[in-house]
Parts: C-alpha cells; sequence; structure tokens
C-alpha cells in the first residue's frame, strides 16, 4: 500500500472511531444529524462518481433511493424479513434496476441523459403510489413489531441505525476511493478528463459506465432503505422527492468540486453548516444556498476544494499514483 493510500486508510479509520464512540457523548439529536449527514455524504459521493467521473450526470438518483426505501418495507411487511436484511436486498432490487434502465438511458447523451433519468424517477414513483397494498399516495409505516426486532428499546434502535449510515457513509467513501486507485477508476479517470481520447486508449465507455451506474444504483438502494428504516414511514412524496435526493445533492458536489473525492465531503459540511445556522430563517437557507451555488460556479468551476487544491496543493485523498 503507498504512503497516501495509507494515510487516508488510518484517517478513515481513526475518524469511523470516533463516530462509532458518539452514541456514549452525543445525544440523540446529535447523532440523528450526524446520520444526516452521513447518508448525505454518501449520496454525494455516489452522484459524484457517476457524474464527476463516469460523465453520466443523473437528475433521478431519487428512484433509486426510493426504491430501496420500498423494498424494504416490502421484505418486513410482505416477506416478514428482518429489517437488516432486508437492506441487503434493497441493494440487490437498485442494481437490478439499475440494470434494467441502463441500455435505455445510455441511448441519450448530455441533457437527454439528465432527463431521461428523472422521466425513469417519475414513473417509478407513480408505480408505487398507485399499488393500494402499499398505501399508495398516503404510504406506510413500519409495524411495530419489526421496529423492536431492531432493538428492545427506541434508544437502541436509533443507535443502531445511526451506526448502520455511519457504516454506510464511511465504507462508501473507502469503497470509491479504492475504485478509482484501482486499474477501473484509471478508465474512470480517463473518461472524466477525455471521453474520446480514453476511447482512443482502449477504454470501453460503454461498459464501464453499465457497471458503474450499476454500483451507484445498488448503493444508493442500500441507502435509501437505512434512511427510511429510520424515518419508519414511508410514502411517494418522501421516498422519490427529487429535491432531497438530487437537487441537493448536486448542489453538494457542485459546490464542494465534482470530480473530486474531496469535494463530496467539502460540499456535505458546507451544506448542513448554512442549514443548521439558518435553521430559523425558513425557507430562506435555499436561497442562500442558491446564492453559494452561483458565487462557486462563477468564481471557481471545480468548486471549493479545487480552489483550495489550486491554490495551496492540499490533497486530502489522493488518487493520483506514480512510479516508484
Amino acid at each position: 500500500m503507498s504512503k497516501p493510500a495509507l494515510r487516508v486508510t488510518l484517517g478513515l479509520i481513526v475518524i469511523a472511531a470516533i463516530l462509532a464512540s458518539a452514541p456514549l457523548w452525543a445525544g440523540r439529536s446529535d447523532l440523528r444529524l450526524i446520520g444526516e449527514i452521513m447518508s448525505y455524504l454518501a449520496l454525494a459521493v455516489l452522484w459524484n462518481l457517476l457524474a464527476g467521473y463516469a460523465g453520466l450526470v443523473s437528475t433521478g438518483q431519487q428512484a433509486f433511493v426510493g426504491l430501496g426505501g420500498y423494498t424494504l418495507f416490502i421484505c418486513v411487511i410482505w416477506l416478514g424479513l428482518p429489517p437488516i436484511a432486508s437492506i441487503a436486498i434493497a441493494a440487490i432490487a437498485g442494481g437490478l434496476v439499475g440494470w434494467l434502465f441502463a441500455p435505455l438511458l445510455f441511448r441519450l447523451e448530455g441533457a437527454y441523459f439528465a432527463i431521461g433519468t428523472w422521466v425513469a424517477a417519475e414513473t417509478v414513483s407513480l408505480v408505487f403510489g398507485a399499488i393500494p397494498s402499499l398505501g399508495a399516495g398516503a404510504g406506510m409505516s413500519l409495524p411495530t413489531s419489526a421496529i423492536r426486532s431492531i432493538a428492545a428499546s427506541r434508544d437502541g434502535r436509533e443507535i443502531v441505525v445511526y451506526l448502520l449510515l455511519v457504516f454506510l457513509g464511511l465504507g462508501i467513501l473507502a469503497g470509491t476511493y479504492a475504485l478509482i486507485r484501482s486499474k477501473a477508476g484509471l478508465a474512470l479517470m480517463a473518461l472524466r478528463d477525455n471521453g474520446l481520447a480514453a476511447a482512443s486508449v482502449g477504454v470501453d465507455i460503454w461498459r464501464t459506465r453499465l457497471w458503474t451506474y450499476i454500483a451507484v444504483s445498488a448503493a444508493t438502494g442500500a441507502i435509501g432503505a437505512v434512511i427510511f428504516l429510520q424515518k419508519v414511514r414511508i410514502s411517494p412524496d418522501a421516498a422519490f422527492s427529487m429535491t432531497d435526493w438530487t437537487v441537493i445533492i448536486v448542489f453538494i458536489v457542485v459546490i464542494g468540486g465534482i470530480g473530486r473525492l474531496e469535494g463530496a465531503i467539502v460540499g456535505t459540511l458546507v451544506y448542513f453548516f448554512l442549514r443548521e445556522l439558518l435553521s430559523d430563517y425558513g425557507t430562506i437557507y435555499l436561497i442562500v444556498l442558491g446564492l453559494v451555488a452561483i458565487l462557486v460556479m462563477t468564481f471557481s468551476r471545480t468548486g471549493l476544494w479545487g480552489l483550495v487544491e489550486q491554490k495551496l496543493g492540499w490533497s486530502l485523498m489522493p488518487t493520483r499514483r506514480r512510479r516508484s
């Protein structure tokens, strides 16, 4: 293992240890906030992988968040499976739907692809909203017995879900870093820098994008399952909210720095800082977020971390490999 990769690994282990100990020193509201930060960080890293590396600018990732949530509820209520085991099935469902969508969506390019992913997400939302046994538009809740199977007490359940979110957030960050530093990651970075040049040196663009899309869809499905396990209730409006699961994620990645792992981290921290700072002012924080995004895109097309990288030369998670 190279020195940069070793530093990143040790850093993630330390952060994981600190966050895993949070139930010992943090309150319930703090755990919920940290868990939410982890869920958005994971979604931002995945969208960044999709758009910033594979060149697939999706506006329909809410389809997989909602699909993951509904898969968990179906497995628990209809099949009687344990909620934790249902998370793995939600990931499989997300990957399968991504595999089904890909041949159709990959026929589209640029803005047409983005619109196509949004249409696909709306279609999935309408399908789930039209099923009476799933509560239709009103949604449904997890049964008490399923909730108690996670842990006997409410505090215990909160801790279990919190740890799942931490595991997913840091696990997806670490996994993405390892992927980008692998041979497959070289193909992704080549796609990011110049698709035509990547194709000219033998990169199979369609196959690379396909497997990236499937992997992102599966991971997003797992995150969606845990998010709605925490909420205990699901409805089409909440599960397939474009604002919550795509627009905010795009904002996070754009202001942090698209095509950079650090960008997702910085963007997530900035978003939650502004949201908490302006929480008493209603929807004004959305206006502030828009202004911040405009300013960042005007003065630094590579986002806040791109600016830091350019001025100071810092790299928290270096992905370029050098010959020894």
